[in-house]
């Protein structure tokens, strides 16, 4: 599969990574971050709760630091918050900077005031950070922060079942061209799983690796969003190596056709009306 598919050049890092990203939070262990990063991955979510990812990390990073992305998630309600847990950060990863530091679940467990915006721009020209992001629920938010704010990366849920972004963030990334890292591709495995008295027209694409869709496989969930030209980077997060392998073999496939991506928005739709969460 050509390389534009499967790699990006990140926006205000200057770094070209594989296109899916590993958050090492669902059972990966050590040595398979460690394969991980031999089959090319080099965008890695990473707090200091991810046990097994740190001690990779801390390995992998002196070797070949310009290789990777390390993007943290931190909950920050102060500055002298944000900057504890950046240099928290630094000494357990034993790194110089971190790539994206990310204001986790902005709006609910993170602030954006005049003072912790501040003290990330202060890191920012430390060096101690290359870029500010935040994870968001709040679209229309994060379509106005999108268009101005000191925000360079935008972690968004984005998936067959969940779009919504393609109306109200998409649109208004043009002006600054932030970073748009999708999670939750699988919509937390909701489209993984046989939906009773659901009907869907005959799959539209080869079935050379098994039975057609319903439900959907997790390599055409990540594909779904990585056929999208505003996404940069998918998170994956497997539970072993075998789910990361197949999960990485998704981007030898390439983009879903139109048929395809029209059939597995179709069944996103309906998964959504069967089963819906308590935000949207």
């Amino acid at each position: 599969m050509s390389e534009a598919f499967t790699h990006t050049d990140l926006p205000h890092l200057a770094k070209r990574v594989l296109r899916l990203g590993v958050a090492g939070n669902y059972g990966l262990k050590t040595a398979d971050i460690h394969h991980a990063a031999e089959r090319g991955v080099g965008y890695w979510l990473w707090t200091p709760r991810f046990t097994s990812v740190t001690p990779a990390l801390r390995g992998i990073l002196p070797r070949e630091r310009e290789r990777h992305v390390v993007a943290t998630l931190g909950m920050a309600y102060t500055g002298g918050m944000v900057r504890r847990g950046v240099e928290k950060a630094l000494r357990v990863l034993g790194t110089d900077y971190i790539d994206i530091y990310q204001l986790g679940w902005l709006g609910r467990t993170s602030l954006l005031t005049a003072g912790i915006q501040d003290v990330l721009r202060k890191l920012k020209d430390e060096g101690k950070i290359k870029a500010v992001g935040t994870s968001i629920h709040d679209r229309p938010r994060a379509g106005r922060l999108a268009r101005d704010s000191v925000l360079d990366a935008f972690m968004l849920r984005y998936n067959a079942k969940h779009p919504g972004a393609e109306q109200d963030v998409f649109p208004h990334l043009d002006v600054r061209r932030p970073v748009v890292i999708a999670y939750t591709a699988t919509s937390w495995r909701q489209l993984l799983r046989p939906i009773s008295g659901l009907e869907m027209p005959p799959w539209p694409g080869p079935s050379d690796n098994g039975p057609p869709p319903p439900p959907l496989t997790a390599g055409l969930c990540y594909r779904f969003c990585l056929t999208s030209p505003h996404v940069h980077v998918v998170l994956t997060g497997p539970r072993n190596r075998p789910q990361l392998d197949e999960n990485l073999a998704a981007l030898d496939a390439g983009p879903l056709s139109p048929d395809e991506e029209a059939w597995v928005r179709d069944y996103g739709r309906k998964v959504k009306a069967r089963k819906r969460l308590p935000y949207v």
